[in-house]
């Protein structure tokens, strides 16, 4: 059964509130989730809180049921609270009526298996919590297998990174490696490493990309460095036809996916 929490000064309510910083969400290996769509899915993929809190008004919905059953049936603690609560545990003026407390599940490049999906997603150095939830959600549309996070980027179980990633957090891999690990792991398999730059002379429709392909993005004001587009198999460009003289990463990110998904749907 549920227990009822409704001081703010209780030991659990401070530590989950906690893992809104990265610094303590490293040492519990923890983070929150909000909202009954993304738990729901979290769910449905496979994923299950260790924590569920839960306003007292949202429990005859039936999917918040349905969580804290499954939250309880595999050993989690489901908790009633306050709305108030909610607001300090998710730092929003609106905070949703579910908050769920997960356990982190970044990969090594080691248990990857590229063949899996015929696209991955590759961010060097990004830093914008929005753009890596778009790129997530982005792989889940083209059948991605995952995000690998090359060098140091933007915490992907940040609050904001998971608001943004609407679900896509749980059903796409995420992996993390420095960029010599990452080139020396690729290298050992099939697949074209597929990037976009400002220098380069090729349209991004002209190549024909293998299966695997892994679509490489940059940093959002810096784009990747020198070296990393040098060791592309494709270094393409998509063309800007008004003044501005690049697109927003997630963006580019996602057009180079969707060429990618459509030559291989041709192919077919």
């Amino acid at each position: 059964m549920p227990r009822a929490i409704t001081a703010f000064s209780n030991p659990l309510i401070k530590r989950v509130r906690s893992l809104r910083d990265k610094k303590h969400r490293r040492e519990e290996g923890l983070f929150l989730a909000e909202g009954l769509r993304i738990l729901t899915e979290a769910r449905e993929a496979g994923f299950i809180p260790v924590y569920i809190f839960f306003a007292a008004d949202s429990a005859a919905h039936p999917l918040v049921q349905q969580l804290i059953d499954t939250v309880e049936a595999k050993g989690g603690e489901a908790i009633e609270t306050s709305r108030d609560i909610l607001h300090k545990l998710s730092g929003k003026d609106n905070p949703q009526t579910v908050i769920g407390v997960f356990e982190s599940f970044t990969l090594p490049l080691s248990s990857i298996d590229r063949r899996q999906a015929p696209i991955w997603l590759v961010a060097q150095s990004l830093r914008d919590p929005g753009n890596l939830g778009t790129l997530l959600r982005t792989g889940d549309a083209v059948g991605a297998g995952g995000l690998i996070l090359i060098d140091d980027c933007v915490d992907p179980f940040s609050v904001e990174a998971v608001r943004a990633t609407m679900g896509a957090l749980f059903t796409q891999k995420i992996a993390t490696a420095r960029w010599e690990d990452f080139l020396v792991w690729l290298r050992q398999g099939e697949g074209d490493l597929i990037g976009t730059s400002l220098r380069a002379t090729q349209d991004y429709q002209e190549p024909r990309y293998q299966t695997p392909s892994f679509v490489l993005v940059g940093n959002e004001a810096q784009g990747l460095p020198d070296s990393y587009e040098d060791a592309c198999d494709h270094l393409v460009k998509i063309p800007m036809m008004g003044r501005a003289d690049s697109l927003n990463v997630a963006v580019a990110g996602a057009i180079m996916a969707y060429e990618v998904l459509n030559q291989q749907r041709k192919s077919r």
